[in-house]
């Protein structure tokens, strides 16, 4: 008697874990982003005092999380915000502009074709010192299956 009503509750533990797990699989699947092309017009387009921001995904992919892709157009003499610091792995491109990176505490010219590369909680930002507008393209995001590194500065606050 005992045997039976084990197998019964192995069983019904089993099934629930399937469910779960299904349902999370189901959850995720239905986050991802697709195989898709975004046009311009078809971003979500933020307009700013600074400049405008076209978001082409957001969300999660395959092997990212918190992933964010877009451009940026600054205005001459603007900055989207001052240098900041993230957990989130980043890289940013101009493809059109000049301006000023600014890396851990260094500034350098900013030019079109360069690459910044972010590592988490370094701190970075680019800035339009030119007279024309500043374009570049963003990629960030964090690694689903890898910690979230911590903050260096956490025991600071």
């Amino acid at each position: 008697m005992k045997t039976k009503l084990f197998q019964y509750v192995l069983l019904a533990a089993a099934l629930l874990i399937a469910f779960i797990a299904g349902t999370i699989i189901a959850d995720q699947s239905e986050t991802d982003l697709t195989s898709q092309v975004v046009s311009e017009e078809k971003a979500a387009k933020d307009v700013a005092d600074w400049g405008t921001f076209y978001a082409y995904y957001t969300g999660q992919t395959f092997g990212t999380r918190e992933a964010l892709n877009g451009v940026a157009v600054i205005k001459p003499g603007r900055e989207i915000h001052p240098p900041h610091r993230h957990a989130e792995e980043e890289f940013l491109m101009v493809i059109e502009g000049e301006g000023e990176w600014h890396v851990n505490g260094k500034d350098f010219p900013a030019k079109k074709g360069d690459i910044l590369y972010a590592a988490p909680w370094d701190i970075h930002g680019i800035k339009n010192t030119g007279k024309t507008e500043l374009r570049f393209v963003v990629w960030k995001w964090n690694n689903k299956g890898v910690d979230i590194p911590a903050d260096p500065q956490a025991d600071e606050k």
